[in-house]
């Protein structure tokens, strides 16, 4: 990647997250509320079932946690992707017949997305169940609605990382989709300005062409991909639920002077078989109670579709459509303009084969 350095594509991912997610934040937060099983409850006049004001207060509620965790998710990201892809494409074998290699290069940006996409997951898990529990939360409460959050998870952290297998099921067909067509598309603007002599060359006309290439490949990837989303929405909201009743059902460990004698586990000496019984359950996660009641992805799907039919699925999708032509092209168009600057700024020059 000539003239870009690391630490150009970690300045240039953040600004670009920070940037998106201060801009377009509020129709996220629509959307998280319009896919909530809450949804005509809170949101909805019982008897037009029209939206009412509440769905529209407090919609940047959850924005902290997003951006303090972005900003190093999305340098994860583009870092990731970027030497994924030149590895992918340096180990390419080439033949006379193709010459830029056999492995199209379709399949190379997606597989190196999706491999960036599973780095980026890891980190940005626990926020992104913060912001959609705060985004849920009421406007008119007087404490924050991150740290009202925060403090239902307070027993039982690692429950934040719930919804990554969710939020990686999500994001991976859809960079998986986005990024072909994005370079597909980023592609032949530039050879159809080239071939009408409109070529400027500037920093802005570098930005707007991805933008535009961005947002257009991102509304297709984020309305084929929306009943995956509805899901991984579902799945988050429920975490909190899921480390309240967890933290609530452990059991309180017996005192010594009041109980008699305990063991390891705080079950009274003595209570044979079921003392065995118990520390099995206590050890083995897997057959605890509480466990039962958690829902399969799949599950979660069947029960909405039992709900609300086959177009609840698809519940939120336009607003998606819009939140992801904005973002995406904000995202790419800032990241990419900002790797130019960067490296202009030091008097070197980013290849056009090295944008993306």
């Amino acid at each position: 990647m000539s003239g870009n350095t690391n630490t150009d594509i970690l300045l240039a991912g953040a600004v670009a997250a920070f940037t998106v997610d201060l801009l377009v934040y509020p129709l996220d937060t629509l959307k998280t509320r319009v896919q909530s099983p809450s949804y005509a409850k809170l949101y909805t006049h019982v008897a037009t079932q029209k939206p009412n004001p509440a769905l529209f207060r407090g919609l940047y509620q959850g924005v902290g946690s997003v951006i303090i965790a972005t900003l190093p998710s999305s340098g994860a990201f583009f870092t990731t992707y970027e030497r994924i892809k030149a590895f992918f494409t340096h180990i390419n074998p080439s033949t006379s017949t193709h010459p830029n290699g056999i492995i199209p290069t379709p399949v190379i940006h997606a597989g190196a997305s999706s491999i960036a996409e599973l780095v980026s997951c890891a980190i940005l898990t626990p926020a992104e169940v913060i912001k959609q529990n705060a985004q849920m939360v009421s406007a008119g409460s007087k404490t924050n609605a991150t740290l009202q959050t925060l403090a239902k998870f307070k027993s039982n952290p690692l429950a934040l990382w719930r919804g990554y297998t969710a939020l990686a099921g999500r994001n991976l067909p859809f960079t998986a989709l986005q990024f072909p067509m994005f370079e597909r598309l980023k592609e032949a603007i530039r050879k159809d300005r080239d071939r009408r002599g409109l070529t400027r060359g500037t920093i802005l006309e570098s930005g707007v062409i991805t933008a535009v290439s961005a947002g257009a490949a991102g509304t297709v990837a984020a309305v084929i991909t929306t009943p995956v989303d509805v899901v991984k929405t579902r799945i988050m909201l429920s975490a909190v639920d899921n480390a309240v009743s967890e933290a609530s059902s452990k059991p309180s460990t017996a005192k010594a002077g009041s109980e008699g004698l305990v063991d390891a586990l705080g079950q009274k000496v003595g209570e044979g078989k079921a003392t065995v019984k118990s520390a099995a359950r206590n050890l083995n996660p897997l057959i605890r109670p509480e466990q039962k009641g958690k829902k399969s992805a799949w599950k979660i799907g069947r029960d909405i579709v039992k709900e609300k039919g086959v177009r609840g699925l698809w519940r939120g999708g336009a607003l998606r459509g819009v939140w992801t032509f904005v973002g995406s092209g904000l995202y790419l168009g800032v990241y990419e303009s900002g790797r130019v600057y960067l490296a202009g700024r030091r008097g070197e020059k980013v290849d056009e084969a090295d944008l993306m």
